[in-house]
């Protein structure tokens, strides 16, 4: 009898989607089983403006693009990985464009590309992706998405073995059905985290209430490296106003000549860096960071109002739409932006082919960390990766398919069920909206854009505090989504606030006062958090 092969991913953006269609080619591969908290549109592929960041036009070249990556990673990216990314990047691209992504004929650019280089739907590249996919993965025979179901943990071997001190092969994850309000077990032989990011563990992000950062928190509690997580990306731009406390202006605008201001109406950027608002981020963030403490004000300003009001409203449909139902026109007055936490740069560590320090258990996408990024994100890099990576996560499992001996995982031990023990169910919510709100705000106070050790430090003993209530509350009540994500959250803050400390001097995203220099290159390392 022949060998059932299940592929269980956790994640229904781009990374997820791409990965599930590429593994459900491979003869070996008789299920693929794709989970996400909510409904699988929700996440932050559908919210990604920009684009994706490939070689696209006769005037650019791969070596231009790889120069870019390197110059915004500050000497911390693994040149082999970004050569890997823009050099296959143009034939994902195209992949993309088989299953149905009307990129557009031209092409944008963004801060830190030296050139047009952004293939894009608009300001709607992210939402035309992950619609376009989803329409592909629903078709397929072999791909099903449980939607609704939050992962709680990774299933190990070493964590069915307690005596083990390795973590051992990944058997699939146990996930909570919000749904029924019950504990699934979900046992698979290939197991891939594609979670996204964690926005949320800063007070304020561009990222969907799912960016929790439960990936990493689960893969570090089973026994996989994190690494980098330092360098936390906050966009430049978000809107700044309650009623959208979330959206981001595309850099795409700065691309086509949107310029920075301060509260005096000064083009601030000019005299800091030679590419002026199209600076890479972490230069950016920065300096607004500056311009609002220094003025004493809430944001600065984005302004367009040279730009002409028809090619505004065609090619960024969403950012005019938005701008306006609050009472913005963006081709008659400028925008006020403020910086917002938006990518995590560091995450599971991975090889290069996608593969995390457990065996069995892969890793793509924004939770992962591949070495592309180094200490700042480029621009649009990440759909890049999120598509290149996807491909050769699929290409690596399936030489694995024939190492596998001819037996299930359950014939080698069986899986426990999940057990509740004597929780009972919570009575209120108010105590994980406390401890959450704390958190972020923790988190953006000490944590932020420009940090010292004295705040990392208190963050760190309030974090610490934090952990015993977030204990009691996990053991002692029945598991719910946003018990899950706090928990997960807490888990994130720490090993960020853990390598920031680790990382003694300024490098890309992560600004120290204690050491503002950049250490030489050639000494410069990954910071790795070992579980």
């Amino acid at each position: 009898m022949s060998r059932e092969n299940r592929v269980l991913i956790l994640g229904t953006g781009i990374s997820g989607l791409f990965t599930a269609l590429k593994c459900a080619r491979q003869k070996d591969v008789t299920q693929v089983l794709v989970v996400c908290k909510d409904v699988a549109i929700e996440g932050a592929t559908r919210y990604a403006q920009g684009g994706i960041a490939s070689v696209g036009s006769a005037t650019d070249s791969i070596e231009e693009h790889l120069q870019d990556t390197l110059v915004a990673g500050a000497g911390l990216c693994n040149r082999d990985v970004v050569r890997a990314c823009v050099t296959e990047g143009p034939a994902r691209v195209r992949e993309l464009m088989d299953w149905g992504v009307e990129f557009k004929p031209d092409l944008h650019r963004e801060g830190g590309h030296g050139q047009r280089r952004i293939q894009h739907v608009g300001d709607r590249t992210g939402l035309a992706i992950e619609q376009a996919l989803l329409a592909e993965v629903r078709e397929h025979p072999r791909i099903k998405i449980l939607e609704n179901h939050t992962a709680i943990d990774l299933i190990t071997e070493g964590k069915i073995l307690k005596r083990w001190r390795r973590p051992g092969r990944c058997l699939g994850a146990y996930v909570l059905d919000t749904e029924a309000n019950r504990v699934v077990t979900l046992q698979a032989d290939r197991t891939v985290l594609a979670t996204g990011g964690a926005g949320k563990v800063y007070l304020y992000t561009t990222n969907p209430d799912t960016a929790t950062g439960d990936g990493v928190a689960m893969a570090f509690r089973a026994g996989a490296p994190i690494s980098n997580l330092e360098f936390y990306q906050f966009h430049p731009t978000s809107l700044f106003h309650p009623k959208h406390t979330t959206f981001l202006i595309s850099e795409a605008l700065r691309g086509e000549g949107a310029v920075l201001r301060n509260s005096a109406g000064v083009e601030f950027m000019k005299a800091l860096h030679p590419l002026g608002s199209l600076a890479p981020r972490d230069i950016v963030a920065r300096a607004i960071d500056s311009e609002i403490k220094k003025a004493a004000v809430p944001h600065v300003w984005l302004d367009a109002t040279h730009l002409d009001a028809e090619t505004l409203r065609s090619k960024f449909p969403q950012i005019y739409s938005t701008c306006a139902d609050v009472g913005i026109d963006i081709a008659r007055e400028p925008i006020p932006v403020v910086p917002a936490a938006h990518y995590m740069c560091g995450g599971v560590e991975v090889d290069a082919h996608g593969q995390t320090g457990i065996q069995g258990l892969y890793a793509v996408g924004e939770v992962s960390c591949t070495g592309l990024h180094g200490a700042n994100r480029l621009a649009s890099n990440s759909l890049l990766e999120a598509v290149v990576f996807a491909h050769r996560v699929s290409e690596a499992m399936a030489k694995t398919w024939d190492q596998d001996e001819e037996h299930e995982p359950s014939e080698i031990m069986d899986i426990p069920l999940w057990e509740t023990g004597r929780a009972v169910a919570m009575e209120e919510q108010l105590d994980i909206s406390a401890v959450w709100k704390e958190i972020r705000t923790l988190m953006w106070n000490y944590v932020g854009i420009i940090r010292s050790d004295r705040r990392l430090l208190r963050a760190r003993r309030r974090l610490a505090v934090l952990q015993e209530d977030i204990k009691t509350d996990y053991w002692n009540f029945l598991l719910t989504r946003d018990l899950i994500e706090l928990r997960n959250l807490h888990t994130v803050a720490s090993i960020i606030v853990e390598s920031a400390l680790q990382r003694h001097e300024s490098r890309g995203l992560h600004f120290t006062v204690d050491y503002p220099k950049t250490l030489p290159d050639e000494s410069a390392q990954n910071t790795v958090i070992q579980p």
